[in-house]
């Protein structure tokens, strides 16, 4: 296994962020009174709904200034028996000349299990682009995996796959549906996610409950704050740690994340939200 994620993939690094909190195949329970307990290969969707929308707005950080550098929007779609994530990712016009990008990614992903079937990431970040396609053989733990620069100059290769293994976007769905006040403050659990033909792990910190953060923008909002050590490379540096606050209410969206990378920080902040599953209590103003 890598050690390491090798370039600093825009979009990809602020879906990574998002993801902070799946956790593995441990004993923890998922939302709603009376609910049993339940591993990684299948949980109960009760946060979410086809419909759904949550965009969010990227800031740079350099020395004492902040810049708005792009957005992201998650999208909740539905192809027969399986969810459809899509997530669009760009960069305003006006720092399109600094970095541009323009990505996408998307997951199929069981409505039973919410585990993925399929994962496609389009990228095109300055002067990189790739494709990747990967579907995934959850009862046979394999991976047929194509990538390539675009759609169609892409090389084949099969690859074995832990039991139960997400993908960026499932792993941030699956995880809105457990009850993170199952686990104690201060505990740390370990993250497996698949990524660039390897599975990396990292650990996530529960850092107990802000009943007032107030997120740019949008007002203030009950919260359940996480903390998440990084893997070091291009992005991230040795020992750093990400923050990040998740509403604190049945939809279990997040809300803010702010990490270092190597060179500044990088702040990522809901803008905008519709099509919630309930309503959104956790916002006090």
């Amino acid at each position: 296994m890598r050690n390491k994620i090798k370039r600093p993939l825009t979009l990809s690094a602020v879906i990574f962020c998002l993801m902070a909190f799946s956790f593995p195949a441990e004993e923890i329970r998922p939302q709603g009174a009376g609910a049993g307990a339940f591993t990684q290969c299948s949980i109960e969707n009760t946060t979410f709904k086809v419909g759904e929308e949550v965009v969010y707005k990227l800031y740079y950080n350099w020395g004492i200034m902040w810049v708005s550098a792009g957005e992201a929007r998650f999208k909740v779609g539905e192809d027969g028996d399986q969810f459809h994530f899509v997530v669009d990712g760009r960069t305003y016009k006006s720092y399109d000349w600094a970095f541009k990008v323009r990505d996408r990614i998307e997951s199929y992903v069981d409505k039973e299990s919410l585990l993925p079937n399929k994962a496609i990431r389009d990228i095109h970040e300055g002067k990189y682009h790739l494709y990747e396609d990967v579907t995934f053989d959850q009862n046979n733990g394999t991976a047929d995996y194509l990538r390539g620069k675009n759609k169609n100059a892409t090389k084949r290769e099969n690859l074995q796959v832990s039991e139960c293994i997400h993908d960026l976007l499932s792993a941030i769905y699956y995880t809105r549906n457990v009850n993170f006040e199952d686990l104690p403050k201060n505990h740390a659990v370990p993250i497996k996610f698949f990524l660039d033909r390897e599975e990396y792990s990292v650990k996530v910190t529960n850092n107990g409950k802000d009943p007032s953060k107030k997120i740019k923008g949008m007002g203030k909002y009950k919260t359940l704050e996480l903390s998440l050590s990084l893997i070091a490379g291009e992005v991230f540096k040795e020992g750093d740690e990400m923050k990040i606050w998740v509403s604190d209410d049945k939809n279990r969206v997040p809300l803010m994340i702010e990490t270092p990378i190597a060179v500044g920080s990088v702040k990522v902040i809901l803008k905008s939200y519709k099509g919630l599953k309930y309503p959104f209590t956790a916002k006090l103003d």
